[in-house]
């Protein structure tokens, strides 16, 4: 079977908001018409430093070295040593530089040089300034905001007085391209490590203005994101802060959606207290391939002894993964969680998994956070079938735990759909970008767009 990219760009191209439907289009309406609240209780707003993580390393006059892996970044031999592990494995990451005075050097080097670019950066930020291109919606950003940030931000987020600070946090964000070498290391597929020495985001400083500011504006969605920040603190400040955190989500009332975006972490036993303490509190989550794997290998979930990925994620393993987040974690008869919903996505592909009964437009919702993957990283407005090229299996199981569904990918109809125990599964491919312009905040594009299309059932 012959499967291009021309099918399945005409399939995604076609999902659009339902006052403006194609004929034949899936059906499609915007679960938020009005004003969307975002916010993030873990303030993770910043500006990002984009540029090549080679011309920096070369830049600091470090040499190309063997990869090790850092949970926390002490020294510039630290970030060359866990620079070069991530792009031998083609795989996102994010860590917590420990000594100001250096990072403020590397900072410095790293803003001045000519091929720097300044975007604005952090989770809870991308979401936002994402939807915020809608123009029927206004988002509310709670978070560490300087002058540079303000300037960057679209006039449809809403920054409280509050929320502003005299100096930016900056986030380096050190990119490659696939095939791109430094030394012996060769990246397998263009991605970036992105590291910080950010304290306000770290610490939560602005979860009071969170909390102060839900009667004031009325949200119809809550976003929050950047819990990862927090291992840059002491262990007693992150149990403290959470706490407080797990108190403050509570109090939203319970017809608000809530959405929580995860990012790269290394603490297991955070991850865990953030699985127990905070997932039940949501109705939706999103992550990546490192996120999920990171995320079953703390609660030895399934597959948990798999180290790593090989290549593209098992779409089987994922599944398992996903189903039992939701059945352990998630909403049942016998549970008091709200949560129903995970947005999976990884290069090659995405999976909506839901809890039936409580979401609907599906389909609709992950092929338009593959589109969104697709036409971001290329910076095109519609997906150009010449600058992308399909990554996703043709076919593959549905689970290695149970007896597994064998689906084969149509690019007519390229979003497929199968059931576990009361959860559904969607699944789309993405077209992947030849050549990405930037790689960064794709995932809460993804996010973000796949949001925006989804319909949450009133409970």
């Amino acid at each position: 079977m012959h499967c291009g990219p021309q099918g399945i760009a005409r399939y995604l191209g076609c999902i659009c908001a339902a006052q403006h439907c194609i004929p034949r289009c899936p059906e499609v309406c915007l679960l938020f018409p009005g004003h969307l609240f975002f916010l993030s209780p873990s303030v993770n707003a910043c500006v990002d430093v984009v540029l090549s993580g080679v011309k920096l390393l070369e830049a600091l006059g470090l040499e190309p070295s063997d990869g090790k892996n850092h949970a926390v970044l002490n020294s510039r031999q630290d970030l060359r040593e866990a620079f070069s592990h991530f792009m031998e494995r083609g795989a996102a990451a994010e860590r917590f530089f420990s000594d100001a005075e250096v990072f403020q050097d590397i900072a410095r080097t790293a803003s001045e040089h000519p091929a720097a670019q300044l975007y604005v950066g952090g989770n809870a930020a991308l979401i936002g300034q994402k939807l915020a291109t809608n123009p029927d919606l206004k988002i509310l950003l709670c978070g560490p905001v300087g002058p540079k940030l303000h300037e960057l931000l679209d006039d449809n987020v809403v920054v409280p007085p509050e929320s502003m600070q005299e100096r930016d946090e900056f986030h380096l964000i050190l990119e490659y391209q696939a095939g791109e070498q430094w030394g012996q290391v060769r990246a397998p597929a263009a991605n970036r490590f992105i590291f910080s020495h950010d304290l306000s985001n770290g610490a939560l400083n602005m979860l009071e203005v969170f909390v102060s500011s839900l009667d004031e504006f009325q949200p119809d969605l809550v976003v929050l994101s950047g819990l990862h920040m927090m291992e840059g603190q002491s262990k007693e400040m992150r149990h403290r802060r959470l706490m407080e955190a797990v108190a403050s989500i509570s109090d939203i009332p319970t017809d608000i959606p809530i959405h929580l975006e995860l990012a790269s972490m290394t603490d297991q036993d955070f991850m865990s207290n953030i699985m127990h303490q905070v997932f039940p509190l949501v109705n939706s989550i999103g992550l990546n391939e490192q996120e999920l794997l990171f995320l079953t290998q703390s609660a030895s979930g399934p597959h948990a002894s798999l180290a790593s990925w090989s290549g593209i994620p098992d779409v089987g393993v994922v599944s398992d993964i996903l189903f039992w987040i939701l059945k352990e974690h998630g909403k049942t008869a016998e549970r008091a969680s709200d949560l129903t919903r995970i947005h999976f996505h990884t290069l090659a592909y995405h999976i909506l998994a839901t809890v039936d009964g409580h979401w609907g437009n599906q389909a609709a919702a992950v092929a338009a956070g593959a589109r969104a993957a697709g036409t971001q990283a290329c910076a095109t407005d519609t997906i150009d079938t010449s600058k992308v090229f399909l990554k996703a299996p043709l076919e593959f199981l549905t689970s290695h735990t149970e007896a597994p569904a064998k689906i084969s990918l149509d690019p007519d109809k390229p979003v497929v759909q199968w059931h576990r125990e009361g959860i559904s599964f969607h699944f789309s491919p993405v077209l992947v970008c030849k050549d990405p312009v930037r790689t960064v905040g794709l995932g809460d594009a993804i996010s973000a767009e796949g949001l925006l299309y989804s319909e949450a059932y009133p409970q």
